[in-house]
């Protein structure tokens, strides 16, 4: 049986220093939810909270209803699958599989029945009888995964489990377990820094930063309309150029110093006056247009090309630095020194107050402020 997690007003401090302040959140039944962050962001410490390995100092934490704070982690029904796997070296494929059925004294049938099921269900059984000294670092995570689904647990718990692994097995098992977690539907909390990865096998993200949640969605929802620049910069390739908000007859410019301008129709009706903004620009949102009378000038500094598409690298006339990612020609590469037009896919850009801590266009889908204003879904 899956749970939905709840969380209200989370607090973590090792001694005077405060790790997590004031957090909430509402992990759906069923829902692939990943935590995705920098290194010491908090990620992996509110994971440990909801496993009961680590204190809370404040707040709650509800299993559906029940409120888990202070209930020992063994009676908590999760999975674990760690970075480093943590299977047992001295013990075969099967009998690392069938390990917590065993630990829970299920009756004997029940344990072959369902470490067979479980094995076949990751593609292991063919390795049974192998010792984990055997098995490539993939196999050796399939058998960590199906050790923590064969007991059926609540939630499933994943910290970094692919980060050992070379990027090609990376990809792999990200299928891997993004097929088993719809399969078996259970509730799954997973920690990594790579948010490829995330992207990958979410259902929802939440982006966090310095201990707080800066941003929680759906991976289109963070990647198109980001809540602030930190999130804009983090997930995927962006560039960031400053720039002007100017309002002239009733209509919102967006103005660069060259001179180059265009209009947005979706900026925030409290945002439409004349101020410093910051512009993110995907690479894939700037559009190299020869024949344009008007744009950026830029110059190419390098390019790489990498088949079906080629990226260059280029700076402004004021010395800023853009990636372009654009489709590769038939016949030729643009040259390095060449002196180039941009325009900007201007649906698709985003938009920021000066500070870079707020997204001023519409549009903006962030589950994080709701659970700070103490709404519910």
């Amino acid at each position: 049986m899956s749970v939905n997690i709840k969380i209200q007003d989370a607090i973590k401090r090792y001694g005077n220093n405060t790790i997590i302040s004031d957090l909430s959140l509402d992990i759906k039944e069923g829902e692939f939810f990943t935590l995705l962050g920098p290194s010491g962001c908090g990620k992996t410490t509110l994971l440990r909270m909801i496993a009961g390995f680590n204190s809370i100092e404040g707040g709650d934490f509800y299993f559906n209803e029940k409120r888990i704070n202070d209930m020992d982690p063994s009676k908590r029904n999760i999975g674990m699958v760690f970075q480093n796997y943590a299977i047992f070296p001295h013990l075969s494929v099967k009998d690392n599989v069938a390990f917590g059925l065993k630990n829970r004294k299920q009756p004997k049938d029940v344990i072959e029945k369902e470490t067979k099921t479980f094995m076949e269900l990751m593609h292991i059984d063919e390795y049974a009888d192998r010792m984990p000294d055997r098995l490539s670092g993939g196999q050796q995570q399939r058998v960590a995964l199906a050790r923590a689904l064969v007991i059926k647990p609540d939630v499933l718990l994943m910290d970094e489990p692919l980060s050992n692994l070379d990027a090609k097995l990376r990809v792999e098992m990200r299928t891997v377990i993004k097929e088993i977690q719809h399969q078996v539907g259970i509730t799954t909390v997973y920690v990594t820094h790579d948010q490829e990865e995330a992207m990958a096998v979410s259902d929802r993200i939440a982006v966090m930063k310095d201990g707080d949640i800066q941003h929680i969605g759906t991976p289109k929802d963070l990647y198109q309309r980001p809540a602030n620049l930190f999130v804009s910069t983090f997930i995927g390739r962006t560039n960031v150029v400053n720039a002007n908000l100017k309002v002239e007859d009733g209509k919102t410019f967006v103005v660069f110093d060259s001179g180059y301008r265009f209009e947005m129709t979706n900026v925030l009706d409290d945002h439409k006056h004349d101020q410093k903004i910051v512009v993110s620009v995907r690479p894939e949102e700037l559009l190299i247009r020869p024949e344009a009378k008007d744009g950026l000038k830029a110059v190419v500094d390098d390019s790489v090309f990498l088949g079906l598409n080629t990226h260059y690298f280029v700076h402004l006339e004021d010395g800023t630095k853009l990636e372009i990612i654009q489709e590769s020609k038939i016949d030729s590469i643009i040259p390095a020194g060449s002196e180039i037009n941009l325009n900007i896919n201007h649906e698709k850009v985003n938009l920021f107050v000066e500070d870079g801590s707020k997204n001023i266009l519409t549009g903006v889908r962030n589950d994080g402020e709701i659970y700070k204003k103490g709404m519910t879904r």
